[in-house]
C-alpha cells in the first residue's frame, strides 16, 4: 500500500512532531507499505524518509525541479520524482497514494490535505484521510471542521471521511480494515 504523508520541510519547535515522524516511517516499512511523501531532505519530511529508510522501506519523493534545484531534494530516496509545477506535485502524490495522512505542518501541509478532503467529499477519491493530532495539533481545525457541520456548510457524513486520530496504533487500525 502507498502512504501519502504531508508533513513539514521545518522540524518544528517540539521533539514529538520528530519522534512522530520517525515512528510513522519504521511502522510503513516494517509493515512493507511505501512512503509518498514531497521528496525534501529536511524537516519532518527528511525525517520520515530516513526513518522509513533505516527500517528497509521504499519512500518515493515527489518534487517540483525549482526545489530540488535549491538542494532540497533527498539524495537516498528508492525514487524520486520531479514535476514542473507545485500543482502536479499535489497531483501526483494523490494518484499515487492509497491512504492519505498529515502530520504537523504549515500552510503546505494543510492545503494539501485540504485538498485530498475535498476530492474524498466530491466523490473523485474514495480512500482513507487521517490527520494525526500530535499534542493536539489539530484541535482548532477538528473544532473548525465541528463548526462547519454546525453551521450548514460541511454535512454530517462528508464530515465523517475526516478522521483526527492521536496516535500511530489508530492509524494502524484504520489501515488494517
Amino acid at each position: 500500500m502507498n502512504i501519502t504523508v504531508y508533513l513539514a520541510s521545518a522540524p518544528g519547535n517540539d521533539p514529538c512532531y520528530a519522534e512522530t515522524a520517525e515512528k510513522l516511517g519504521s511502522w510503513i516499512a516494517e509493515s512493507g507499505h511505501t512512503l509518498v511523501y514531497g521528496g525534501a531532505n529536511d524537516g519532518t519530511m527528511g525525517i520520515i524518509a530516513d526513518s522509513c529508510l533505516k527500517h528497509g522501506g521504499k519512500a518515493i519523493g515527489v518534487m517540483p525541479g525549482f526545489l530540488a534545484a535549491r538542494g532540497r531534494k533527498h539524495e537516498g530516496l528508492t525514487e524520486i520524482l520531479l514535476t514542473s509545477t507545485m500543482a502536479e506535485r499535489k497531483a501526483k502524490m494523490i494518484e499515487l497514494g492509497d491512504v492519505f495522512i498529515a502530520l504537523p505542518g504549515g500552510p503546505g501541509t494543510l492545503e494539501e490535505i485540504s485538498e485530498v478532503i475535498s476530492c474524498v467529499r466530491l466523490g473523485i477519491l474514495d480512500k482513507p484521510v487521517i490527520l494525526l493530532n500530535v499534542n493536539g495539533y489539530y484541535d482548532p481545525l477538528h473544532e473548525m471542521f465541528r463548526r462547519m457541520v454546525d453551521t450548514g456548510f460541511l454535512s454530517r457524513e462528508d464530515y465523517g471521511v475526516i478522521r483526527f486520530v492521536d496516535t500511530i496504533e489508530e492509524i494502524v487500525q484504520l489501515c488494517s480494515c
